[in-house]
């Protein structure tokens, strides 16, 4: 089965998990604060639909490892695999407020819908609901499975919050170098698809060693798919990738080119530290920043956590058509355009 016929099976499995979980607040008292969520969601509201709901990535994570263990219990895995999607969108709710992004997947984002403080209320919601999410593993999991997975969700929720503090400190300072970026960023991205794959190889039955390695192939796939981000951000296409080329270097965005290029001491560094770089600049200044080796940089970290990553997968030995798709979804995550 492949990686395409796993998703057709397991996404509807996942969506109707994440509305059962979040129908938590569907009642007469606060059904406008739940609509509230579902718009977040994707399902409800102007735009709605696949776009607007995302990927859905780190639970098909979650299910896929489960599935590739030796205990393929993967549907029984799916409240855990809401609880990640919910702690991933709670964060972005969070985010859109903290970054004042008013859009968000082509539509207004919640804070811009309903308000600053309403939209705090939505992403508390959403993160709550996902602690209670992860606890209906109980069903068809003993305690001792059900507390290791929580501890994991726990541990990664604090880790965002590190991730996003370290993250949102950097944005004035001018001193930050290449060692500045990787906590950063591996408590973001890297975090959360470590988790997903922590806990799926936790229910699906892995020992403590193969527990690990699926741990360590979810962190390096999310570092790695973090730099591949940067990439994008400064020399992506616009048509493929959805936004402007120019917005990282307009933004001010430390991204691993941009720490490169600072560490260089050349023409880039000094632009970068003059002003902030000017729309019309942009083209300019990616020439430069490439001239000066930052694109080959940023390829070569992407490829060496690339090759960590599914080193790390084969060492898991994950079984059957699950980890063959696997193997497939990491490999389109890792050599991505958009």
């Amino acid at each position: 089965m492949s990686l395409k016929q796993q998703m057709e099976i397991m996404l509807p499995a996942i969506e109707a998990e994440l509305q059962k979980q979040v129908a938590r607040l569907d009642d007469v008292a606060t059904r406008p604060f739940h609509a509230m969520l579902t718009y977040h969601m994707g399902w409800t509201g102007e735009g709605a639909g696949p776009e607007a709901r995302g990927k859905r990535i780190r639970p098909l994570l979650v299910l896929l490892t489960a599935a590739s263990c030796t205990s393929p219990v993967w549907l029984h895995a799916a409240p855990a695999a809401s609880a990640v999607e919910l702690v991933h969108n709670f964060s972005l709710v969070h985010d859109d407020i903290q970054d004042n992004s008013p859009r968000r997947r082509g539509r207004p984002t919640v804070w811009k819908k309903w308000n600053m403080p309403q939209a705090i209320n939505v992403g508390d919601a959403l993160f709550v609901i996902s602690n209670l999410a992860i606890m209906d593993l109980a069903k068809n999991f003993p305690p001792e499975k059900v507390i290791r997975a929580a501890n994991v969700l726990h541990e990664t929720c604090l880790a965002l919050t590190r991730g996003q503090f370290l993250d949102m400190s950097y944005e004035k300072r001018s001193d930050l170098t290449i060692e500045d970026y990787w906590p950063m960023i591996e408590g973001k991205t890297a975090a959360l698809l470590s988790a997903c794959t922590q806990i799926g190889a936790i229910l699906g039955g892995a020992d403590d060693s193969t527990v690990e390695e699926y741990r360590i192939f979810g962190r390096d796939l999310g570092l790695a798919f973090q730099v591949q981000d940067d990439i994008l951000g400064i020399w992506g296409d616009e048509a493929l990738t959805g936004k402007s080329a120019a917005s990282d270097l307009v933004e001010g965005k430390n991204s691993l080119p941009v720490l490169y290029g600072i560490s260089q001491k050349g023409r880039f560094a000094k632009r970068w530290a003059a002003s902030a770089v000017r729309p019309e600049e942009v083209v300019e200044v990616a020439q430069i920043l490439k001239d000066e080796g930052a694109y080959k940089f940023a390829q070569r970290e992407g490829a060496r956590l690339t090759d960590r990553a599914l080193s790390a997968l084969k060492k898991s030995n994950a079984q059957g058509e699950a980890g063959a798709a696997l193997m497939e979804l990491a490999n389109k995550l890792l050599h991505r355009e958009s």
